[in-house]
């Protein structure tokens, strides 16, 4: 028996049920990757949604004062959240992250911030789809060491491609455990 899905004819058949896990159907996969290009965009000069008490998301204007107000924000929210051992590295990773985007893209900025399971997940949104790219920084330069600001300073990071453009990010890991009147 043959069925159509999604302009593909697919031949149903029965497969043996194996001990071990098997990897998910190719149709879970697509189904997986266009539902998030599908999803509902949320502008980025509109915070996130906050689905728990361990995330938090604020628009940044286009506008110098945006670093020192990203800053801000990151370290009051640490603070709240009582992981104020990640402020300081928090911080300049964020200031990084904010200044690229300010220098190198156009259009709105996002900041998100995220404690799950005792590491802090820090994004910054952008409408520019291309990834950052390493430079050689000169001995005197005074720009070009983001990248490797970001490679000794945080556990992990990245850049992922998003409907509206491009998220950066970066994960740190808290040493203190915070408050124990709610979990992560």
């Amino acid at each position: 028996m043959a069925t159509w899905v999604i302009g593909y004819r697919t031949a149903s058949r029965r497969v043996r049920k194996s001990s071990r896990t098997t990897a998910p159907s190719w149709l879970a996969r697509q189904w997986a990757l266009w539902s998030r290009l599908l999803a509902p965009l949320r502008p980025l000069d509109a915070p996130r949604g906050c689905a728990t008490a361990w995330d938090a998301s604020w628009p940044l204007p286009r506008e110098l004062t945006s670093v020192r107000q990203a800053r801000h924000l990151v370290a009051t929210q640490l603070n709240d959240w009582d992981v104020t051992d990640l402020a300081d590295t928090a911080e300049l990773l964020v200031s990084e992250l904010v200044t690229n985007a300010l220098r190198h893209t156009r259009g709105p900025l996002r900041l998100n911030l995220q404690l799950r399971h005792f590491r802090l997940l820090c994004e910054v949104e952008d409408t520019e789809t291309s990834s950052p790219t390493r430079g050689a920084a000169d001995v005197d330069a005074e720009n070009g060491r983001g990248i490797e600001l970001l490679d000794l300073l945080a556990d992990a990071w990245g850049s992922v491609r998003t409907a509206t453009g491009k998220t950066m990010w970066f994960v740190l890991q808290a040493e203190a455990r915070p408050r124990e009147t709610q979990t992560p």
